[in-house]
């Protein structure tokens, strides 16, 4: 099946207008077999109830009646369940778990797709795909800015993406590289598959769902004709000035010199989001004036430069030791106090459900891996506060477990000691502080 998949691989980037017509016969029980093994066992089950060890007690017939109904026609993807997770501004975000046997198709469809989107992807893009995360989606905010003649940024919000894509507009980028109906029409019965929450189902006319292991990528593809091309093709080709747009998944940030040119991109970007069924949020959109020359316009006259959050980080003008101009991160205030608050929640009920020796592994994963996303050049202060907050909070929360205290904090710190929690620490080194090049 790898070979097969190359094979698509190189066609497709062979030839760019290459349509392809048999993809579906590629979903068989080996190929779907090898899905399932990528399937993660700690994750909810469905609607259905079964879990990844259920699936796979009986796992060759299992998949023996998935083909089966596939090739007759008579498979159709299980409402996704809803769950509701909290996001910074106190709202909540919906996700959908499929049941396990969906999970299985998607991871398939989603790799056939690859073998061909991948190809077509451009390099603004690093939300969801092989071999990139949003680390590098910063540092490419990070050179643009430190190395061009940045003068403006545009920070916009597409309002419920996941939720508003249309299902049409969708099939008809697929179209564009998709010619097999079987396939498209497996993709759609995805889409339509629809929700169920508290016990009730709702049909499903617009949007992916998020949770699913295919939802990012058709989420990629739409937003690759409708936005990356369209910038890349007509947006800078009208352009005198210089500009570049990153983003990861639907979050996304276009940077400018030239304030005319920004300004018309906005205007410009409601209109084609509009055309596909989207718009911008307007309260978490803005245009903002920000880099090197707009922070030396703001050290001569004593004013500050604006803000803008990407992928968790608050960037900001900010200058080296030696009083030059670099772009600072630090951890978007929001996200911080979420973070925070989740931890409390989390002590907090841990802290009598289970022994000390049994949760405290636990937390040095959960703190290990705030260190690994956070832990960027120029957010020590910010890492360092978590870390000391939490330990605030671990001693807290273990000295509530009874009315007598369990732990001055003398014997808290000697506990530590031999019980350590991972240190704060720089992860990844994002900083250019070589001279700029304009």
């Amino acid at each position: 099946m790898v070979t097969k998949l190359s094979s698509i691989t190189k066609r497709a980037q062979g030839n760019p207008k290459e349509q392809f017509t048999s993809l579906a016969h590629l979903l068989n029980e080996d190929f779907l077999k090898s899905c399932f093994w990528e399937l993660k066992r700690d994750k909810a089950s469905g609607i259905d109830g079964v879990r990844v060890e259920d699936y796979e007690a009986n796992l060759e017939e299992n998949l023996k009646g998935l083909v089966a109904r596939m090739k007759s026609w008579s498979y159709r993807p299980q409402a996704v369940k809803r769950v509701y997770i909290p996001k910074p501004n106190g709202a909540t975000r919906p996700l959908g778990i499929p049941a396990v046997e969906d999970k299985i198709v998607q991871v398939g469809i989603k790799k056939i797709l690859e073998a061909i989107y991948e190809v077509d992807f451009i390099d603004v893009s690093y939300g969801f795909r092989p071999n990139r995360n949003c680390h590098q989606a910063l540092n490419a905010v990070d050179k643009v800015i430190m190395t061009k003649p940045i003068n403006f940024v545009v920070d916009m919000d597409i309002e419920k993406f996941f939720d508003t894509i249309d299902h049409k507009k969708l099939v008809e980028c697929l179209r564009i590289r998709i010619k097999d109906t079987s396939l498209l029409r497996l993709i759609v019965r995805f889409l339509k598959a629809g929700v169920m929450e508290e016990g009730k189902f709702i049909q499903s006319d617009k949007g992916t769902p998020q949770g699913g292991n295919l939802s990012p990528l058709l989420a990629n593809i739409y937003l690759h004709y409708i936005l990356d091309l369209w910038f890349e093709n007509r947006i800078k080709s009208q352009m005198r000035g210089y500009g570049q747009l990153v983003r990861y998944a639907d979050d996304f940030v276009v940077c400018f010199q030239s304030g005319t040119e920004a300004k018309a991109f906005s205007e410009a970007l409601k209109a084609r989001l509009a055309e596909f069924g989207l718009r911008i949020a307007e309260g978490k959109s803005r245009i903002i004036e920000f880099g090197r020359y707009v922070w030396e316009k703001a050290q001569r006259t004593g004013g500050r430069p604006k803000t803008f959050d990407f992928l968790g980080f608050t960037h900001y003008c900010d200058k080296t030791r030696k009083g030059k101009f670099k772009l600072g991160r630090k951890t978007a205030r929001a996200k911080f106090i979420q973070k925070m608050k989740a931890m409390n929640i989390w002590l907090k009920r841990v802290r009598n459900a289970a022994k000390l020796k049994q949760w405290w592994p636990v937390l040095a994963m959960k703190l290990a891996g705030h260190f690994r996303y956070y832990g960027v050049s120029g957010n020590s202060y910010c890492i360092r506060t978590f870390y000391s907050q939490t330990v605030k909070l671990v001693y807290k929360w273990i000295n509530r477990r009874s009315q007598k205290k369990s732990y001055n904090w003398a014997q808290f710190n000697r506990f530590l000691q031999y019980n350590p929690l991972p240190k704060p620490r720089i992860h990844y080194q994002l900083y250019t502080l070589s001279a700029c090049i304009y």
